[in-house]
């Protein structure tokens, strides 16, 4: 994902991918390994199908503030999603051109958490007491990504994360990295043959090093068969902690995402189709195994 023109959402989806791209070595080898086997001329080449964020479920945060971003630039909130197990709630929104990835942004309900993991969360976010979007000249695509990239609480302690990450790994990621890109995601279907499929593309991935999320088997597919995805293991990240400690946790990770052409348009030639003629929007069961490409099972498997 690179955009060469200089429009205000230009702006704001190169200045997420820089950073996101520096805390994620496999975004480098991804695409090096794909330039080297001659599917692409360079990463502006990638199409992204999604990008995503994960958010709090608090006060003067979650999806309701971070939408704002995308909705002011032309975005359109779609379909809902609730992850039960994992007490989630998710929107994705439609860009407005072709040429822009979707955006997908989750929300953990906090309160539905065990007591101890809920009042921990408030407690670094409680001095928010009005959404900061209030404060951010939306017109400026530098002041978004710099809010973006801007902490907007506290560092936890390391005690603190480990308590909520007991309860949610999910609350435990959000609490560390805040608004941080949580993945982007290659396009399959746009690729040369064979890897069009996931099948030989995640064997590219794997003939590079790359380690992919096997929850559920490493290709996930809706229901209909229409949308199928994988995706990276999270990198690990040393992060310094608040009571000075240093570990390394799971950061953000790569997605891969295969959709097949409806079946009302399976007739059109190659290049008479575009995005409209394929399955769009995403898929709860799907997502809720993706989800897992940041938790402990995944990034500590030995193998």
């Amino acid at each position: 994902m690179k955009f060469t023109s200089n429009t205000p959402l230009d702006t704001i989806l190169n200045g997420l991918f820089t950073p996101y791209a520096l805390r994620v070595p496999d975004v480098n080898i991804i695409t090096s390994g794909m330039i080297a086997s001659g599917l692409i001329k360079g990463q502006s080449d990638i199409i992204n199908d999604h990008i995503a964020f994960r958010t709090l479920g608090v006060p003067n945060l979650g999806i309701a503030s971070l939408e704002r971003i995308f909705l002011y630039h032309g975005y359109t909130r779609q379909d809902r999603y609730f992850f039960e197990q994992k007490k989630l709630d998710a929107h994705w929104y439609k860009p407005p051109s072709e040429k822009y990835p979707r955006v997908f942004v989750s929300e953990l309900r906090v309160d539905e958490l065990s007591p101890k993991a809920s009042e921990i969360i408030k407690k670094y976010t409680n001095n928010i007491t009005h959404d900061p979007l209030d404060n951010v000249n939306l017109n400026d695509p530098n002041a978004i990504v710099e809010f973006l990239h801007h902490p907007l609480w506290k560092l936890p302690t390391w005690y603190d994360y480990n308590s909520v990450l007991s309860t949610s790994e999910y609350g435990a990621w959000v609490l560390y990295n805040r608004y941080y890109l949580n993945h982007y995601t290659i396009s399959v279907h746009a690729l040369p043959k064979p890897y069009n499929k996931l099948e030989s593309f995640n064997e590219l991935l794997k003939s590079l090093g790359v380690r992919l999320n096997n929850t559920g088997g490493e290709i996930k597919t809706s229901a209909d068969g229409l949308l199928r995805q994988s995706s990276t293991v999270a990198q690990m990240v040393t992060s310094t902690f608040a009571d000075g400690e240093n570990h390394k946790i799971a950061g953000s990770y790569v997605e891969f995402a295969e959709r097949a052409v409806l079946p009302a348009f399976t007739h059109l030639a190659k290049e008479e189709l575009s995005s409209i003629h394929r399955r769009d929007g995403f898929e709860a069961n799907n997502a809720n195994k993706i989800f897992e490409s940041t938790f402990q099972k995944q990034t500590t498997r030995n193998d």
